[in-house]
């Protein structure tokens, strides 16, 4: 499982996608549900984009969860969480989370790096700059950049 916001999707979480689904028969893509911030994008619009951006990999699923990760692998029998690293910074965060679920389940995290192209590349990084008006178009796929520039669009 590849899990995240991806709020929006973007050419970094692209490429981790991509590099799991040649590592694995079957990736389930995550997007995860935190009530607590308000998306850009609503959970079925994310949907919608990553399966548009996704469908060239025959084994790809897209699917939502509200809760714990782990909880979402164990009902899918996944053995497996990917993870994108693009600095340390990252690294100290996601290797507690992936201790934290390995004791809660015994789920292993498969960390990958991330392409250098990608290494300072954020969800939240894309929308600011595209809501400044700032050229992303090299940052997301065109379906996402013309969703964003939908939703931007200043009237």
């Amino acid at each position: 499982v590849c899990p995240g916001s991806f709020d929006p999707i973007t050419n970094g979480h692209l490429d981790i996608i991509a590099r799991a689904s040649r590592l694995y028969d079957e990736v389930y893509v995550a997007v995860m549900i935190n009530q607590s911030k308000k998306g850009l994008f609503e959970v079925d619009e994310r949907i919608e984009l990553i399966r548009e951006v996704t469908s060239e990999f025959a084994n790809v699923r897209v699917e939502t969860h509200h809760g714990l990760l782990v909880d979402y692998c164990k009902q899918r029998d996944i053995p497996a969480i990917v993870k994108g690293l693009r600095a340390v910074s990252d690294f100290d965060y996601e290797l507690q989370m992936a201790q934290m679920n390995n004791g809660l389940t015994g789920v292993e995290t498969l960390f990958v790096p991330t392409n250098p192209t990608y290494s300072f590349l954020s969800s939240s990084l894309v929308r600011e700059v595209a809501a400044w008006g700032g050229d992303v178009s090299h940052l997301v796929p065109p379906q996402v950049l013309a969703a964003l520039n939908r939703r931007l669009r200043k009237d």
